[in-house]
């Protein structure tokens, strides 16, 4: 780890400290592209009623709107705690490919965070889940994908 990810992982654990006095939770992110920092933001879910708005994924969608594009190669991402599993999905959906943390999710557990539940189910089978799961009018969503295939202008993320 360069002093360069000591001091950006510093800011990102300062949001994480400073947001809990906001009504946040306990992360703070910061995204770095060429050592200049695109966007920061703490964790926003009870804040703006928004089970989304977790530190990291803020910061990407701060970070994409500051920067024009959906592509963030090329950033880094720094967050107080290892990514949860919907912001390690936003992570890899962004195109960062870097990502330094301080805290992990064992940390995050023992706080009232714990995620272990999504890690478990996430690769069962449909029936299996928690949560009910069903599959219809699959043909008529097949259409939506035929149509975006034959579209000329379509942008692939």
């Amino acid at each position: 780890m360069t002093e360069k990810d000591k001091e950006y992982l510093y800011l990102a654990i300062d949001i994480a400290k400073r947001n809990i006095e906001c009504g946040g939770g306990p992360f703070g992110s910061v995204i770095v592209k060429d050592d200049e920092i695109i966007s920061s933001s703490g964790n926003r879910v009870v804040p703006d009623n928004d089970p989304t708005a977790h530190a990291e994924v803020s910061a990407i969608r701060k970070a994409s709107s500051a920067l024009g594009t959906f592509d963030l190669s090329g950033c880094i991402i720094y967050a107080s705690c290892e990514p949860c599993p919907m912001c390690l999905g936003a992570i890899y959906w962004s195109g960062i490919r870097r990502v330094v943390f301080s805290s992990d999710r064992f940390s995050a557990a023992a706080a009232g965070f714990s995620d272990e539940m999504i890690y478990r189910e996430i690769n069962l089978p449909n029936d299996r889940k928690s949560i009910e799961m069903f599959q219809g009018l699959s043909g008529e969503g097949e259409k939506v994908f035929d149509a975006w295939n034959n579209f000329s202008d379509k942008v692939r993320y």
